[in-house]
């Protein structure tokens, strides 16, 4: 049995950082290099139908041991890339033992992982962590998800006496670019009910995320010699500027918290001729979030009517919903998580994501799934770190959700 510091150690170090701008899935061929690993791990454990699709979809089950009659087929899902904030190439992960709750020393510029800027880490005392060497992501965002699902497998392979019902696995590419599910295929994957284990603290379980759109903003002007520009210039720098000014200044990430919405320019490319802009635009709020798409509508329309039809040019796509909407109707998987946690002495925190898994399209696929914590933090960050001793519980809360199921398959009748 490898334990998960190996398992996650070794993930890590694999590349896997996927690319934005591809319609293409996996964005990135390297994401195939910790697929085909993981199909080799799988079989080793006993899920001998372990495969790779063309896309990169790393697909296995495990079937029930025992024949009860009713007990549903539980999947759980974790994605193999990691994001393209950072570098995500080199990885050199540091193992700290029985940590001490001071500041960690990341590598020799002083860059220092404090408990003064992430608080969390002061109820972290005598756990160990695993740290970055401050020079690229480390990639627990989710190859913890990943080590907690081979580790859950792991024990099952181990305990054969553990009564349970058919377990589905997928390992996803691309995730981080929005495409995960792009080909992810339900009836291929052959769960009743699932659960992704992809971020947030011990304790956590969401099952609201944002409502999700992208925002594409091209502005054309009129290029003159600047000295003969009176009259005839038109400046796509300064529009965009104004494009800009007209959505609210309070209304973005860094000032904003909960459930309450926001815009993000993420892009600004600009030249005299032409601009770009590229936003995101999130809100937990259905309604809302039909409000934010069209005040971008009208601030288009208002700045074309102001500098000519066509200056102003808008491509808004939606990305993903809330899959509140259909998980409502299946808040036994809620409770139950949360039954479980309880009975591993961990306090659940029932949370809105501010952001997306790949349980929000799944969900709406028709299979709900909502998200376990997977024990990383400081996701996308050149600090980001993972605590082994919450992903070996996020392990064990996936294995009794399982046995919870087939004890009491009756659960899924409740609402």
């Amino acid at each position: 049995m490898k334990s998960l510091e190996e398992r996650f150690l070794k993930y890590v170090q694999i590349d896997t950082q996927s690319e934005d701008g591809h319609e293409e899935v996996p964005s990135t061929e390297k994401q195939k290099d910790l697929a085909k690993v993981l199909v080799r791990e799988l079989k080793e454990l006993g899920l001998k139908d372990a495969e790779m699709d063309e896309h990169g979809y790393v697909y296995a089950t495990l079937p029930a041991n025992d024949e009860k009659k009713g007990v549903p087929a539980i999947g759980f899902l974790a994605h193999m890339d990691t994001a393209p904030d950072c570098s995500g190439t080199g990885v050199k992960p540091r193992v700290i033992e029985n940590y001490d709750g001071g500041d960690i020393v990341l590598n020799d510029t002083g860059m220092t992982l404090s408990p003064a800027e992430t608080p969390v880490l002061k109820k972290m005392t005598g756990q160990s962590l695993i740290v970055t060497d401050g020079t690229t992501l480390l990639g627990g965002d989710d190859k913890a998800g990943v080590a907690a699902i081979m580790t859950m497998l792991d024990d099952l392979y181990d305990h054969p006496e553990l009564h349970h019902g058919k377990v589905c696995v997928c390992f996803t590419p691309d995730e981080e670019v929005g495409n995960g599910p792009k080909y992810f295929d339900v009836k291929k994957f052959g769960a009743d009910y699932a659960y992704t284990l992809d971020g947030g603290g011990l304790g956590e379980v969401n099952y609201e995320t944002f409502n999700a759109a992208s925002l594409k903003v091209t502005v054309h002007g009129v290029q003159t010699h600047p000295g003969d520009a009176k009259d005839r210039m038109k400046n796509s720098i300064k529009i965009a500027e104004e494009f800009d000014a007209m959505l609210p200044a309070n209304e973005v990430p860094e000032k904003t918290q909960d459930r309450e919405g926001f815009f993000h320019l993420m892009e600004f490319h600009g030249t005299v001729p032409e601009t770009t802009m590229s936003y995101i635009i999130r809100d937990h709020d259905a309604v809302l979030f039909g409000h934010r798409k069209l005040m971008v509508r009208k601030c288009a329309e208002e700045l074309n009517k102001r500098y000519g039809d066509g200056t102003v040019e808008i491509a808004l796509k939606d990305s993903y919903r809330n899959m509140a909407e259909v998980l409502k109707g299946h808040m036994h998987l809620i409770r139950t998580a949360c039954d479980v946690m309880k009975e591993l002495g961990v306090e659940p925190r029932v949370t809105a994501v501010r952001g997306g898994t790949d349980g929000s399209q799944i969900s709406f696929m028709g299979l709900p799934c909502p998200n376990l914590c997977d024990g990383d933090y400081n996701e996308h960050s050149l600090k980001e770190f993972v605590s082994i001793d919450e992903m070996k519980t996020s392990g064990k809360i996936a294995l009794r959700i399982l046995l919870k199921y087939f004890e009491n398959p009756e659960r899924c009748a409740e609402k």
